[in-house]
């Protein structure tokens, strides 16, 4: 998959190296006013066009706002108008992203994202999305609006961020456009797709089944582990339905299905590229969240934490801010703190005056391709039970940067998308197999983000619930991206709850592919909201959530085959349990730190009973059977665990598997090797490329030697010297200018290199991936939360880089080494507080 990835969106940069290089030479040489000038104003007074009253925005120590205002829309207008001070780059670029426009930035590289981002639709579903929202809502993305509209006035150019300045010299004629409401709301459909997990498994699987036995396909999808932490384990329905999953994989369609293999390595090929523009895809994102009762708690309140884990970016995707009105009514309902997205109105995760939430991807399956039949004498029509039926075409111009526009039909089945249009190799049929199969085909995808959801009224809604019930209610709307939402307050309480679409379908369990040209595939529509899982006030005090399973198998619908498979919610029960006394906040931010890797403890026992005559390996492996398995910066152990883990996927897997799949070492599998090494002689074991037939040992034997060998040649031959944060890094990187290609202009905008601990599947999870060279960082805890119900002024949190997106500001990097060493600041609560720590006070006053 590495070749694939050099589609990059960096690669439109190559092109015209030599100006970079000479932009950037010319950029070193500006004066401190040119890099200053984008730098947002702090203190003092600004008139801004439709305030309604005066705003207050008060800033800390770390660039976080607090805003006061008198209204709903007055505070609204503020936030946009602060998020476009600080990170209007970043948000011009996501809505280019959201709209499939990228085209219109960077030029013609991007045409073929563009055409792939435009058959999603996301811009039309946020235009009806729009229409539909209640009045309030509405309202606050029109004053947000203003507020982006308010800045834009008085700044262009790199007045608004240095990279418009580097942007020029490749398309001269750019210019941002006004902000507008819909652009609010594409946030939420990029946002959908970066934590969507399913698509991916389900091409892997249809495309390895082309090539090995089921039951040896299974073993490298393996279902959630027995003895490892269930969300909600006795989650039972008031009434049992009826309902029973079909596994396809049993039926002749899928089959006839195998045959599509050159069609989803196709899918599979435009979403890697989509990762090098999001930075991440969603089986790598991850997060934890726990809230834990007062029963626990040395204060006899409840404790919220939440550390969601997205890609290594810089800026940070998450922007710190506090919203107040100064006296709450129904004109002025909000009193909130907490983490945004520059783009969005409201907080996402936070807490206001009585509750706090945080939240987790649920992994849930609402993504399904479509195998549809084509008529032959019509493109545009597609069989449905026995009739061909017209399709719905959808046209739309891209702008290529200064060149001519690009003309794009998009078309929909009853399903959605085709994708074919967008992925030419889509139609190339491998006809090797005896089954028959359509011969004018294409493959549509279904979605439950491609219809209108009320996703920003859920977010402004939570803002404002003042308990339980309300905030169900306001979850209820939170109808796609389906995240574990955990909550408590002041009251005492603590609550689950799973929102979003989740698909019952008629047949199947959404693993694979399915025909389209019947009805026996359909979804009958989704889970009720009332059978979806919650739970308040749990026996045992306390709910973690890690991506891990939400329900057993006793709960009547699927949700998802693929949960992560719950070894950062195994080890942050074992913490919560095994605390001897109430948790305080300090015994939080242990557990939100704790590198501790399960994957080694089950592993390293293994090596008891294997010996080496090489006294190399011999210390090496002393080293692991005396280790603690914290995959701390220093440690020896860790780096040669780490080494010898990639080294046993390699050896285990690589000869058989394409190298699109090799594995990349996260918890998936985490569980094919601990199923595996129950089973010696499992034919995995055996490397296919030798006369010779391995087993379990004879290859952890060979892993260990090679981790060895590799770790004397990049370091010495000192196991001293090994350690894990000298091969273990993180380099932050803008995922635009930042990934150019020319090292002058990525330096202007990139931050690195930072060693440091933990892995993938730790607390603390900092993930590399085993299919890549390096064991550099692609995934981080993006931000950290810790919410003392007790005394909201005691809770704390920290993210990634800084507020702010204009590099050499100072706070584009003030925040990576307290996140990098597991500290934080003090969330700021309270006017008394607030005004204590206040660095800078700004005035936005009406026009």
């Amino acid at each position: 998959m590495d070749n694939l990835k050099k589609g990059r969106l960096g690669a439109v940069f190559k092109s015209i190296g030599i100006l970079f290089v000479v932009l950037a030479f010319t950029l070193m040489g500006l004066t401190a006013y040119t890099l200053r000038k984008s730098f947002p104003q702090e203190s003092g007074i600004i008139t801004i066009p439709g305030l309604e009253n005066q705003v207050k925005v008060i800033r800390d120590e770390w660039g976080i706002p607090q805003i006061y205002a008198n209204s709903s829309h007055d505070l609204f207008l503020a936030q946009g108008y602060v998020h476009a001070q600080d990170r209007f780059w970043q948000m011009d670029f996501w809505r280019h992203i959201g709209a499939g426009r990228l085209s219109e930035m960077f030029g013609e590289s991007q045409l073929d994202k563009d055409k792939f981002l435009r058959t999603m639709g996301w811009k039309k579903l946020a235009e009806q999305e729009f229409e539909i929202l209640d009045v309030s809502t509405k309202a606050n993305l029109q004053a947000y609006a203003e507020g982006v509209n308010a800045y834009l006035g008085n700044h262009q150019g790199s007045a608004l961020s240095l990279e418009y300045a580097v942007l020029k010299l490749l398309n001269r004629e750019y210019l941002p456009e006004p902000w507008q409401p819909i652009h609010s709301i594409l946030w939420g459909k990029v946002m959908a797709y970066d934590l969507s997990t399913n698509l991916g498994d389900e091409i892997e699987r249809t495309i390895l089944l082309k090539s090995f036995p089921k039951q040896r396909v299974d073993e490298l999808f393996p279902l959630y582990p027995d003895d490892f932490p269930v969300i909600l384990p006795k989650f039972k329905l008031a009434k049992k339905a009826d309902r029973k999953t079909e596994d396809i994989s049993l039926n002749l369609n899928l089959s006839t299905l195998k045959d599509i293999t050159p069609s989803l390595k196709s899918i599979a090929s435009n979403i890697s590229e989509m990762e090098e523009i999001l930075g991440t895809t969603g089986k790598n994102v991850g997060s934890n969240s726990w809230t834990i009762s007062g029963k626990r708690t040395s204060t006899g309140k409840p404790i919220i934490a939440d550390d969601p884990h997205l890609a290594v970016q810089m800026p940070s995707i998450w922007y710190e801010t506090g919203l107040h009105c100064n006296s709450i009514n129904n004109n002025c309902p909000y009193n909130v703190t907490g983490f945004t997205f520059a783009g969005v109105p409201g907080v996402i995760v936070g807490h206001n005056n009585r509750i706090a939430w945080g939240v987790t991807n649920v992994m849930s399956d609402t993504m399904d391709l479509y195998v549809e039949k084509i008529n032959p004498e019509n493109p545009n029509q597609y069989e449905l039970d026995g009739k061909w039926v017209d399709m719905q075409l959808v046209e739309s111009e891209i702008q290529v940067a200064s060149q001519e526009s690009v003309n794009q039909i998009v078309r929909y089945t009853q399903h959605g998308p085709i994708l074919s249009d967008v992925l030419p190799k889509l139609q190339e049929f491998d006809r090797s197999s005896l089954v028959e199969t359509p011969k004018n085909y294409a493959v549509s995808l279904r979605w439950t983000t491609l219809e209108p959801s009320q996703l920003i009224s859920a977010i402004q809604e939570i803002n404002r619930a003042q308990n339980w019930q309300e905030f169900r209610t306001a979850a209820s709307k939170f109808d796609i991206a389906a995240q574990n939402l955990v909550y408590a307050d002041v009251d005492g309480n603590i609550g689950y709850q799973m929102p979003g679409r989740t698909p019952i379908r008629e047949k199947g369990d959404g693993r694979y592919p399915v025909p389209g040209w019947n009805n026996e595939y359909e979804w009958q529509g989704y889970i009720d909201f009332e059978e979806l899982p919650h739970s308040l006030n749990p026996e045992k005090g306390y709910i973690v959530t890690a991506n891990n399973a939400v329900v057993d198998d006793n709960y009547p619908y699927v949700i998802t085959k693929d949960w992560v498979h719950g070894y950062r919610a195994k080890r942050i029960e074992e913490m919560i349990k095994g605390a001897n006394q109430p948790l305080t906040l300090t015994d939080i931010e242990l557990i939100q730190g704790d590198t501790l890797d399960l994957n080694a403890r089950y592993l390293v026992p293994i090596f008891e009973s294997i010996n080496f005559n090489d006294s190399r390996i011999e210390n090496a492996r002393q080293l692991l059977l005396n280790w603690d398995f914290q995959l701390n910066i220093e440690s020896p152990a860790s780096a040669i665990f780490q080494t010898f883990w990639k080294k046993l996927l390699t050896l285990t897997f690589h000869d058989e598997l394409p190298e699109d799949y090799h594995p990349d070492g996260s918890d998936r599998w985490y569980a094919v090797i601990r199923n595996l090494v129950t089973q010696p002689d499992n034919l995995w074991w055996d490397n296919r490329n030798t006369p010779k037939v391995e087993n379990r040992d004879e290859i952890f034997k060979l892993a260990l030697t090679k981790a060895v060998d590799q770790l004397e040649t990049t370091f010495t031959k000192n196991p001293e010297k090994w350690t894990w944060g000298k091969l273990h890094k993180i380099n932050f990187r803008n995922p635009t200018l930042g990934k150019s290609g020319v090292a002058a202009i990525e330096k202007l905008f990139n931050r690195g290199t930072y060693p440091t601990s933990g892995n993938g599947e730790t607390v603390n999870a900092n993930r590399w991936k085993a299919n890549q060279s390096s064991f550099e960082v692609t995934h981080i805890p993006s931000m950290r939360m810790i919410v003392d119900l007790a005394k909201f002024g005691s809770s704390q949190t920290i993210h990634s880089t800084g507020q702010s997106g204009h590099a050499f500001n100072r706070h584009y990097t003030d925040m990576i080494e307290p996140w990098r060493n597991i500290q934080y600041h003090s969330m700021l609560w309270g006017d008394e507080k607030i005004n204590e720590n206040a660095e800078s006070t700004l005035l936005l006053l009406p026009e």
